[in-house]
Order: structure tokens, then sequence, then C-alpha cells
């Protein structure tokens, strides 16, 4: 009874055998070297990035040294370790381009353990992706899938080389998928729960048809080890960013120019929205895409050209992924209504942009009910702002505004959906504020805005 119990729960596990036997020549092993001066080297051995002790030791008495430069100009090599996979049989390879960043050489170590010197073709530090080739030819390449057919709860599989053991094969499932990471904001990862470790970065992660849907990039950690939460680069982002290197030696990316936030609970009622979604428009670029195309601050995008933005960092990988010159059609609530407008995408600068900040300080003063004395701002201030409105705040005074965290220097712009043209159009319209319900605020503070909501009691 118990063998049959046995039996039926393995024929209901998969079977992952016939994947590995598969696609286990394609994936590689991604050593390299970066030179660097023997007093900042010392006595250092690679980055093991928190390997347990009794494997440290290990690596301590078997890892070859690096030879030392004659005297006078002695440097080191650091080492470090990465995997990657091979897309095209005349030697393409994917990986991180944080596997391969800085570095003096790259080695791709095959299967056969036979090892070649890759170039690098191109890289792209916000997708974290890199593009290697290889001498080769009739190379063992992957199965290429779409990851945009995942589903969450699907069985999926990594092949790496965590802490340098070669193709270690470890499986989980998809957690979830559009999770946008902090400093991140151009890949909607995928989350697993696959293990994953120092190594494995840049190496392939596969659905049950031992196809490559993502790039095995980064875990979230406490520990500095594995806990449960894996995320791959979409393969469909990755082959985009690649197909760019190769073409372009370079990934170029729409651009809206606005600074975005997360529309809240409180937001979303301040707003007229039936619940939390979308994006709302803090700050508008002077002269860029979205000013060109009718786009004001205080608009909720909630979709564009017919997909739904439901959290806010839905919006910056879909417009990403647009090329310079096309046609986004919006739909944003202002004023409680809704409308359509269309942008003509721009290209993302290489340089964030900044706004400008100002110091304010124009003397006239006005006290209202938020417990706040604001002045109006001068012409330069506003010319630095890029504003043609808004008021300065002078001081802080016991009430609301000291319980919401407002401070002296902080530039109101907009209050209860209504833009601020004075320091009496201020007082105006905070004398007529509702009791008791969200209310929202647009604030600059050393150029950033963003919008805040509050209550007040009576």
């Amino acid at each position: 009874m118990l063998g049959q119990v046995a039996n039926a729960q393995a024929e209901s596990l998969p079977d992952f055998t016939t994947l590995v036997e598969q696609a286990s020549p394609a994936v590689v092993n991604i050593s390299t070297t970066q030179k660097m001066p023997e007093r900042m080297a010392g006595n250092q051995m690679p980055d093991l990035e928190g390997l347990p002790p009794m494997f440290r030791e290990f690596f301590e008495r078997n890892m070859p040294r690096s030879p030392q430069t004659p005297r006078g100009d002695r440097q080191r090599e650091a080492q470090s370790l990465g995997s990657g996979f091979i897309i095209s049989d005349d030697g393409y390879v994917l990986t991180n381009n944080h596997v391969i960043a800085d570095a003096d050489e790259i080695i791709v170590r095959l299967s056969d353990r036979s090892e070649l010197k890759a170039k690098l073709v191109g890289t792209d530090p916000r997708t974290d992706v890199a593009l290697l080739k290889i001498d080769g030819k009739n190379l063992p390449t992957v199965k290429l899938g779409d990851s945009a057919k995942l589903k969450v709860g699907e069985w999926v599989l990594a092949i790496g080389s965590p802490f340098g053991f070669d193709h270690s094969v470890t499986k989980g499932i998809v957690s979830a998928k559009g999770r946008t990471l902090p400093n991140d904001t151009y890949v909607p990862f995928i989350q697993t729960d696959v293990a994953i470790n120092p190594g494995n970065s840049g190496g392939p992660l596969f659905n049950m048809d031992g196809e490559v849907v993502g790039i095995n990039s980064q875990i979230f950690t406490r520990s500095g080890g594995f806990m449960g939460l894996s995320f791959a680069i979409p393969i469909d982002v990755a082959l985009d960013v690649s197909n760019q290197l190769k073409k372009d030696g370079k990934v170029s990316r729409g651009w809206l120019g606005v600074v975005i936030q997360e529309v809240n609970k409180d937001l979303a009622e301040s707003f007229g929205l039936d619940k939390p979604a979308g994006a709302l428009v803090a700050q508008v670029m002077e002269d860029g895409p979205a000013a060109k195309g009718g786009l004001q601050v205080g608009d909720v995008i909630l979709s564009i050209n017919g997909q739904p933005i439901n959290m806010s960092a839905d919006l910056p990988h879909l417009v990403g992924s647009m090329k310079d010159g096309a046609k986004a059609k919006l739909e944003v609530i202002r004023g409680g209504k809704r409308q359509n407008l269309e942008v003509t995408v721009g290209a993302l600068p290489d340089d964030d942009q900044v706004a400008a900040g100002g110091a304010p300080g124009a003397p006239e003063r006005s006290a209202n009910r938020l417990g706040v004395s604001v002045a109006e701002l001068t012409a330069e201030q506003q010319k630095a702002l890029e504003l043609k409105g808004g008021v300065v705040i002078k001081e802080v005074q016991d009430g609301p505004a000291a319980l919401i965290g407002l401070q002296p220097g902080d530039v109101i712009t907009h209050l209860n959906n209504q833009a601020i043209t004075s320091a009496k159009g201020f007082t105006d319209i905070a004398k007529d504020l509702p009791k008791n319900r969200s209310v929202s605020m647009r604030v600059l503070r050393q150029g950033r805005a963003s919008f805040i909501t509050f209550k007040l009691a009576d």
C-alpha cells in the first residue's frame, strides 16, 4: 500500500531529466579577471559571497592563485564567477551585466570543459543584460521561449554554476510576474522560489518545455543566502536588449518625461477613483514628450495603448519598450473625468534629468487652517523650478502640516486637485477643504515632486 502511494506521488511530480540532458550542453560557466594593484588586492581570494566555512576552506586550498607580476608594477587579478547560455550556434552568449562588469578578460567554459575567450559585444546596466561572443561553429544552443506566456504556479528550472559548481540544477515554481525592484524600473521581473546562489547569475530559467523564459539575475535576502525569493529577467526583455546590442551596440528606450508615483487608497479617494490604480503624474518635464502631448501634473494614467496600469511600476517598462517616435495612447483621469491623450514617445536620455531646486524666500506671508505660513515664489524661483505658480512654506506651526511632515522650504503647487497660483489662492482653497475626507497636496522638496494626502478632522 505504501509503495503504491509513493509511486502515485512520484508520477504526479515533474520529471526534469530529459530537459536537463537536452539543455545543459548550452549552459556555460563564465569567469572574469580584473587587474588591480597589489596594495588593493593583498591576499584576497575571489569573492565567494557568503560561502559556508567548510566550502570556503576547500576553495582556499584548491583555488589557483594568480601569478604576480614583477616588482615595480605588481598587480593581482580579482576573479568573479557566473553563468550564461548560448543563444546561437555561432557563439553569441547571454549573461548578466554584473557578472562581467569591469572585467579585463572574460572566459567562457563549455560543458565539455573547453575554455574560450569571449568578446563583449555590448552591455545594458539598466536591465542587467550583457551579450558576449565566442568563436565557434555548430555550438549547442538553448531553445528560446515566450516569457509572456508564463503562468504563476508553473514549474521552472534553473541551471548554473553556484559557487563554481558547474551545471547545478534547481527547480521551483513561478511565484509572481511583473515584479519591479528598487532601481530596476525597466524590468518586469519573474519571481520564483528556485534556489539561486552566487554563481547562478546570468544562467537560464527554463519552463517545462525546455525553453528559456528568463535570465536568473538576483535574489532578495537578509542573510546573504537564498531565502526563497529569486528574480529573473524575462527572456522577451533580454532578447530585445541583445538584438539592439548586436545591431547598434547600445539600447534605446522610450521616454515620456514624467515623474510618477503610486496611487494609494487615500490618493484614489482624493482623485475620485473607485480603487487604487494607475500612475499619478507628480511632475512633467518642460519640453518633454508628455508636456508636448498635453499631460498635466495630477493626471492619473490608467492605461497605455490599451494595456492597464494597475501599479505605477507598470508604466516605465511599457514605455521603455517603445521606440523613439512611437505613438502612445493614454487614458487618464483629470479632474475626476476620463480623457484620452496621444503622446509621441521620445528617447530616454543617457543621464536622468533632475529638476532644479531653488532657495525660496518671498516676503509676503499668509496664514491658514493647515498651520503653515507660505510665501509666493519669485519669478527667478519659478523659472528655476519650471513652475507658473506655487507657494513656498516659510514656517510650520502645530497642526495638520506638521503632522504630515511638511517642512520649511517645501513648495506647494496643488491643493485638493487645484493649482496654486498665489498665497491668497492657497489660503482660499485651504479654507474650503472638506472634513474627514482624503485631500491631496502636491509638494516639491529639493526639486522632486510627490503627492501626499491628509484628512482634516475639523
